[in-house]
């Protein structure tokens, strides 16, 4: 190592680089635009066909194929924006197959402290006992930051389940997502895009745990002893509330909203044995233009749609042999939260496999590739956050309901958490 150390530091990265695997290789060495270079442009996209909806004010939306993965229109899909609670979707992609339905838990006090004041909650209990089916239903039905916050810990806390998201961002090639909070809740930097949301939804679709979670209306949820209260899914298309029509063929998936992410929503519909993903994200109007604008989609996905071909595609996830893409021109990837694990469901080696049956030098070398890495990642993070601040004006105060059932029965209410909008 004495010896090695006299390499100058440009030598030692250009050795590193050298011997880094090829399925190491960055962003940079991929030549495809994660789900093709017209979904990297800005304004509308769409090819052979028109009528889309006059009225859509959203500062990012997309229409796709939810089977085929074929985009049929856009506008900024991978705008980095706050997504609210539908990161709730990458929640639940990554924790839900880890606890059997039928468990059960007793919520101690600690699980529940750390949840946000001002959150949307679901009303769980410290003491009591809960199926695991029930936290699914807190977390898709009321948005209950309760139960995200009860279901991290039994994963093993908040910050692994941070990076455990984070990870399978990258393993879906969200490359616009940054995980801070596991529940959407505003905090600087947590940043997602139309086109991300998009890939949490589809593939979260391909679970029939999911699918049925995202698509139950009511459920009797435990109020202690024998008492049961009922809860009602927030997605208002699907339950037809606050004065909105139930969406013929709705099939899930969910909804969010803050103040500083304003509405956003995925919704997925079947009809004619075609099923389309829509994803609207920050509405100019109220609550309910998310999902009139999503409607108005689907509308034209199933009508006039029918004609377009595709602007892009959303792809597959790595760990399924989807090919590897780069994020599109002026998207740079979001860097991990702190923790995350090198490689997790990602499929990239970590740096530890350079050092394989390579001895002292090799060791040296995976430290030259890990600055370099943490150089780049310093970078990455830099432009990353100091976008997602042009995006998210911190407000001042928070305006805390102490009723469950109130944050999201009102018309303005938070549907994952984050300061009221007066």
């Amino acid at each position: 190592m004495r010896e090695c150390s006299r390499l100058s530091r440009r030598a030692v990265l250009g050795l590193a680089a050298a011997a880094l695997p090829l399925s190491t290789a960055t962003e940079a060495s991929a030549t495809t635009v994660v789900g093709g270079e017209q979904l990297a442009r800005n304004g509308v996209q769409v090819r052979g066909a028109s009528g889309l909806p006059g009225k859509l004010t959203a500062r990012s939306w997309l229409v796709a194929d939810c089977e085929s993965g074929e985009v049929l229109a856009a506008f900024n899909a991978h705008r980095r924006l706050p997504p609210a609670s539908t990161l709730k979707m990458l929640f639940a992609d990554t924790v839900l197959k880890k606890f059997d339905r039928t468990e059960r838990y007793t919520v101690k006090d600690s699980d529940v402290l750390d949840v946000p004041a001002g959150s949307s909650l679901v009303g769980i209990k410290p003491g009591l006992t809960y199926t695991v089916d029930q936290l699914w239903q807190g977390v898709f039905l009321r948005s209950g930051n309760d139960a995200v916050h009860v279901l991290s810990h039994m994963n093993g806390g908040i910050a692994k389940t941070v990076a455990e998201m984070q990870s399978k961002a990258e393993d879906l090639q969200a490359l616009d997502t940054h995980v801070v909070s596991p529940d959407g809740f505003d905090h600087p930097g947590q940043i997602s895009s139309a086109y991300d949301l998009s890939l949490f939804g589809r593939h979260g679709l391909k679970d029939a745990d999911f699918r049925g979670y995202c698509g139950t209306r009511t459920a009797d949820f435990p109020a202690g002893g024998k008492k049961t209260f009922q809860i009602q899914n927030t997605d208002r298309l699907l339950t037809g509330a606050w004065g909105l029509k139930t969406y013929d063929g709705l099939i899930g998936v969910k909804n969010g909203y803050t103040s500083h992410a304003g509405n956003t929503f995925t919704g997925a519909a079947t009809r004619g044995g075609r099923t389309l993903l829509v994803t609207v994200m920050h509405p100019a109007e109220g609550s309910n233009a998310v999902y009139e604008q999503t409607a108005a989609l689907l509308d034209w996905g199933f009508g006039q749609g029918r004609s377009a071909r595709a602007v892009g595609t959303l792809v597959d996830p790595l760990s399924e042999g989807g090919a590897r893409a780069r994020p599109a021109s002026g998207h740079n990837a979001a860097q991990p939260a702190a923790g995350a694990p090198g490689s997790g469901g990602s499929g990239r080696p970590s740096t530890g496999r350079l050092v394989e049956g390579a001895g002292g030098t090799a060791l040296l070398l995976a430290a030259a590739g890990a600055w370099a890495v943490k150089r780049r990642r310093r970078r990455v993070a830099a432009a990353a956050l100091a976008e997602a601040d042009t995006e998210v004006t911190e407000t001042a105060g928070d305006t805390a309901k102490t009723e469950a059932t109130a944050r999201a029965e009102a018309p303005g209410a938070t549907e994952s958490g984050g300061r009221h909008r007066r």
